[in-house]
């Protein structure tokens, strides 16, 4: 079971770095080319400000649900060193489950409004495809994110009380700070 979960990481990690990086190089080239045309070459291309949205959104969204694993994303932290490590181990602990059922839920609303949009046949204005196809970067970037809390979760769970609140972006700031300091001797 732990290879299943292993080669499950490494599919989910390498879906959203590719992703990511793959919808905002597009992007960017994409929005580059555009402007060159259109002013160097007086024409542009009609559907490229859609696309360029479109590939954008989902670069931001499957990269959010990568950094879910890398723990990037803004937390505040500085109350829990207040606490017994314990405490503000249930603390993070409760953080983590409400953004997994926050991701959850928009996943889920995600897949109904995929659902509905395929009901509709609504076709994007300037490309003229499926709208469910671009809105399909919901269920799946937020279930992949949700996964990744999950995971977190499981982590934060067999973690020492101690390291928990270690881990806190100040104190590694700090002790990075203080590292440096010692290294220049």
């Amino acid at each position: 079971m732990k290879k299943f979960f292993e080669i499950l990481d490494i599919l989910i990690g390498t879906i959203n770095k590719t992703m990511a990086v793959v919808g905002l190089s597009l992007g960017v080239l994409l929005a580059f080319v555009n402007v060159v045309l259109r002013y160097v070459f007086d024409m542009s291309l009609t559907w490229a400000g859609e696309l360029t949205n479109y590939f954008f959104i989902w670069s931001a969204l499957f990269g959010a649900a990568y950094g879910f694993k890398q723990g990037i994303h803004i937390s505040v932290t500085l109350l829990l060193s207040t606490f017994p490590p314990f405490i503000g181990k249930l603390f993070v602990i409760l953080a983590n489950f409400i953004t997994l059922i926050y991701l959850s839920v928009i996943s889920y609303f995600g897949y109904q409004l995929v659902l509905m949009l395929i009901d509709f046949e609504e076709l994007s204005v300037d490309l003229e495809v499926p709208m469910w196809i671009p809105h399909l970067v919901l269920p799946i970037a937020f279930a992949l994110a949700a996964y990744r809390v999950a995971e977190k979760i499981y982590e934060i769970v067999k973690m020492d009380p101690k390291d928990v609140i270690k881990n806190n972006e100040h104190e590694i700031i700090i002790e990075e700070v203080v590292g440096n300091k010692g290294g220049n001797k």
